[in-house]
């Protein structure tokens, strides 16, 4: 794991960090940028590469109308021989409009073949909700051949709750089960200035599906949660999933690292799972913290206890 460092700001100013490992060894690496108005791409074929690789813009925001502010999130997946990125993205007319969209590759080149836009995610039949508030952080994963999308939806009249919501796909672009209630801010730690559970990523490991999520407001009380399914079971029901009580990882103030959140899994080139987050590295936040451009992608070693569970540990 040689040029990689841990813990510490590895790509500046890059929130909600997304690395893909593909089949052929090359690393990419996507985020939200400060500006929120485009989708950049980074590639290399070291992890560690990815810090100093060109960074190209694949896809721009719209000048008006629906993705035409707010481009949060994008995740870079390659399914079914194709690539595609799964983002989010408002309207300049109604700026917390936020809705996911996907945006198809036309060549086996992410970085240099063009991108065309797929629209907005279809949700299945007799599915009237899904898509239709505030939904964003969406992430796909397989399991036993099939394909699962889970995402960020608010609901509710007045002050609106964020839960996480899992269906399984059809295709690519489009659901094939309604929606599913996976999790809502149960606790006190997801409820701090909204109440929020967003950003999910999913690793296998040993027989089971961890997946992670973020709780919280965006500044230093953001943090992660996480539930756990076997591999096999019907993910469709949310009996099948438990949920840790506590966070799995929160700010650490004597080591200077605040807010972590919105992670992604990857392997270094000898195959040791990593953990790509975003955090701060100042308590006190100029401005609103939605806008303030200081998350940084981080590193971390993950590690599994005795048991097969993740280790979220800040120590090298």
């Amino acid at each position: 794991m040689s040029g990689l460092i841990f813990n510490k700001p590895w790509i500046p100013q890059r929130a909600d960090p997304y690395v893909y490992r593909h089949t052929d060894g090359m690393y990419y690496f996507t985020a939200s940028v400060p500006e929120y108005d485009g989708i950049r791409l980074r590639r290399s074929p070291t992890l560690a590469g990815l810090a100093q690789a060109e960074e190209t813009e694949v896809w721009h925001k719209h000048d008006s109308g629906i993705m035409s502010i707010h481009i949060w999130a994008p995740e870079l997946h390659y399914l079914q021989g194709k690539w595609y990125i799964y983002y989010s993205g408002g309207d300049k007319d109604d700026i917390w409009a936020i809705r996911p969209y996907v945006l198809e590759c036309l060549g086996g080149d992410p970085i240099n073949d063009p991108w065309v836009e797929r629209g907005k995610m279809k949700r299945a039949e007799g599915d009237p909700f899904s898509f239709e508030a505030f939904s964003l952080d969406a992430t796909v994963f397989e399991d036993g051949g099939r394909y699962y999308y889970v995402w960020a939806e608010k609901v509710g009249v007045g002050a609106q709750i964020s839960n996480l919501y899992i269906a399984r796909m059809s295709s690519p672009t489009s659901l094939e089960t309604v929606q599913v209630l996976l999790t809502g801010p149960d606790y006190d730690w997801e409820r701090v200035g909204f109440w929020v559970d967003e950003g999910p990523a999913v690793i296998h490991h040993d027989g089971h599906i961890y997946l992670t999520y973020s709780a919280s407001e965006t500044g230093v009380k953001y943090c992660l949660g996480m539930l756990t399914a076997k591999e096999g079971t019907d993910l469709l029901d949310p009996l099948n999933w438990k949920k840790e009580r506590w966070p799995v990882l929160k700010s650490d103030y004597e080591k200077g690292i605040f807010g972590p959140g919105h992670n992604s899994f990857t392997v270094d080139e000898q195959g040791n799972d990593i953990m790509v987050y975003h955090a701060r590295t100042e308590e006190k936040i100029v401005g609103n913290p939605l806008y303030n451009p200081n998350r940084h992608a981080m590193l971390m070693r993950l590690r599994w206890d005795k048991a097969g569970r993740p280790i979220f540990s800040y120590d090298d």
